[in-house]
């Protein structure tokens, strides 16, 4: 394994290796406006959501690690203390990365990148027509983290209003993640995806207490088939699962009578069967074909 210590790389190579690592990062589509009236629209991945009462998010536009020069958006909020966060979904990708441009302070980034300027209903800086989610925000505070090239500047922002396109909302009027098409940043020139063919469900563990890796048999905790993340979800059972005597598979019966004389033969036969339950989201039907052992 490579060991890196980062106070002898140079600013730039800190931040590939940091970039290309913690990953992915959503995207924060920032609106800002100055005391001059000129408009600013900027991408920034060093985003996330901090608190919900009160709803706060942070991101950080960070000095350039070129040349230590602040961005625009920085500047405007410190006149304004406002921004507008648009949520960046695929259809808006290529337009968000246009505006990313270090076009002088006095362009306007909507114009460049194509994107429709929206009136706020709070705020004083425009929404992205276009975004699916926008987030209209106060500035609480900004926190420097360093006056070198590559120091972030911590954005403090308190959600005011949320605006949430309908076509992406379920019968209860809450957001429905498969209708998203989200794109998140990665290193270099890197993006991802996250819509309904790339995401999935882990389910939350039990409220009662998973029973834990240390509680599974050893037969199942030492498996040679059953991988990590197929262990935790049986693990997250609460209680130790015994033998339903009503229990009934035709391809377990077929297991057991094929490789009846020859046990390790049928443990790898029912622990592979026993992974593709798991799989297929079937955790408790999985523990009965390895029950079948005991």
């Amino acid at each position: 394994m490579l060991s890196i210590k980062l106070s002898d790389l140079k600013p730039v190579d800190v931040q590939n290796y940091l970039q290309h690592a913690i990953a992915p990062r959503p995207i924060c589509f920032a609106s800002t406006i100055g005391k001059d009236g000129h408009v600013n629209l900027s991408p920034y991945s060093f985003f996330n959501l901090f608190s919900s009462n009160p709803p706060i998010v942070v991101f950080s536009p960070a000095r350039r690690v070129r040349d230590n020069s602040t961005k625009h958006t920085l500047q405007n909020i410190i006149e304004i203390p406002e921004v507008v966060i648009n949520i960046v979904d695929y259809n808006m990708v290529q337009q968000t990365s246009l505006a990313s441009c270090e076009y002088a302070k006095d362009v306007n980034e909507f114009e460049k990148a194509g994107l429709t300027q929206e009136k706020s209903t709070i705020v004083a800086p425009p929404m992205v027509k276009e975004s699916k989610i926008k987030l209209e925000c106060k500035v609480n505070q900004v926190i420097p983290l360093g006056t070198e090239g590559g120091a972030g500047n911590l954005v403090i922002a308190e959600i005011l209003m949320m605006h949430i396109d309908e076509s992406i909302l379920n019968a209860d009027n809450k957001i429905d993640q498969t209708k998203l098409d989200l794109v998140a940043r990665l290193g270099g020139n890197w993006y991802t995806r996250a819509n309904a063919s790339t995401i999935f469900e882990v389910e939350k563990p039990n409220l009662n207490l998973g029973i834990g890796f240390d509680t599974l048999p050893t037969s199942i905790k030492n498996s040679k088939i059953l991988s990590g993340n197929e262990l935790a979800q049986l693990a997250n059972v609460s209680s130790l699962p015994t033998v339903d005597p009503s229990f009934n598979d035709d391809k377990l019966k077929n297991i057991i009578q094929y490789f009846s004389i020859n046990p390790e033969e049928m443990e790898k036969e029912l622990h592979a069967y026993a992974k593709q339950l798991i799989q297929q989201g079937q955790v408790n039907h999985a523990w009965q074909i390895l029950l079948a052992l005991a």
